[in-house]
């Protein structure tokens, strides 16, 4: 099968939805998919505003569509709703080609985050260009629930995976710093909340393993925190597998793929009780999901670790791949066979 996937979010950037949808696309790909990427390559483009490393494509109209028709796909996927995500779902509607989309970011808390839009303002937007397609996939029951209430109208699951050879318990420990370690690992962005971990009145150090905006402001205004910048592969398995718990601050993420990969490591799990982590750790005894982040850390230093990795095994990438697959199948045939009839 060839499938086209559709992206403003991709290399150079490092991010959870760059690297999902890269592992997807190789799972995809081993599983007999012929996988073509459409993003920002080849085209010249912008920074977004407050957001100067992504990219935004400034593609014409007519090289979009060319790109799509020389390789012909089978199925299209749209995965964000930037510019690329725009000109290939008006493509899909100009040549009766039925499609799915994906709901990766809260894109209305992001962005009320930094001006005065209303989040169910933007929620509408986003309903309509989403419900063109056949199906919206997103990360858990509960984020298809909710967006089913804020009109959008078919929304299925499309759970998520970790790698659990990267991601595991390491008997060295790699960050010489005083303990417990309290581990982020994460963009440094103003909708992450990573100042409301910077903030708590915890023993040990606090760790940020990530990059992005906000960085040197909160590096200036929290000195004893150690800010490692972004790192990636056997690196940043290793930090992971050092630290004594992960916290995660956010508010505003779909899923949380850090927290799965704390998990993967051993590393007992610090969230607020919010979608994502809550439908990631549930009632097992991997995690504390709390509002009072700093009783948090205390009470997960005494989980195990043995118990977060098994936790964690549940968690498949090639799982992943076969249901977005079958994902395309499902809703891409029927709806094909529902514009024939």
């Amino acid at each position: 099968m060839k499938v086209l996937l559709a992206t403003d979010a991709w290399y150079p950037q490092v991010n959870g939805v760059v690297r999902c949808l890269d592992r997807v696309r190789s799972d995809a790909q081993a599983l007999g998919a012929d996988f073509k990427i459409l993003s920002h390559e080849g085209f010249r483009t912008m920074p977004l505003p407050t957001y100067s490393e992504i990219r935004l494509a400034l593609a014409p109209p007519g090289a979009i569509a060319r790109k799509i028709e020389a390789f012909n796909p089978e199925y299209v996927h749209i995965a964000t709703e930037g510019p690329i995500g725009h000109a290939v779902r008006k493509w899909c509607i100009n040549a009766g080609q039925p499609f799915t989309t994906s709901y990766h970011t809260r894109f209305p808390e992001y962005l009320r985050a930094r001006v005065p839009v209303p989040v169910d303002l933007t929620y509408r937007y986003l309903a309509r260009f989403h419900n063109a397609g056949r199906a919206v996939m997103v990360t858990t029951d509960a984020l298809a629930e909710e967006l089913r209430g804020r009109g959008f109208r078919t929304v299925v699951k499309w759970p998520r995976g970790v790698d659990h050879k990267q991601f595991r318990p390491r008997e060295k420990k790699v960050l010489d710093f005083p303990g417990p370690i309290s581990l982020y690992v994460g963009r440094v962005a103003v909708e992450k909340n990573i100042e409301g971990f910077l903030s708590l009145d915890i023993p040990g150090t606090k760790v940020v393993v990530g990059d992005g905006p906000q960085r040197a402001e909160l590096e200036r205004r929290f000195p004893d925190a150690k800010f490692l910048g972004v790192k990636e592969g056997e690196e940043l398995g290793a930090i992971y597998s050092s630290a004594d718990v992960f916290v995660f601050p956010s508010r505003t993420d779909t899923l949380g793929l850090v927290v799965m990969e704390a998990l993967a490591s051993g590393v007992p799990v610090v969230a607020l009780p919010v979608t994502g982590p809550r439908d990631i750790i549930g009632k097992a005894p991997v995690g504390v999901l709390t509002e009072d982040l700093a009783h948090g850390v205390h009470a997960a230093l005494r989980l195990s670790r043995d118990a977060c990795r098994e936790h964690a095994l549940q968690f498949s990438w090639e799982e992943c791949a076969k249901i977005f697959l079958d994902h395309l199948r499902t809703y891409q045939n029927d709806g094909a066979q529902q514009s024939a009839a």
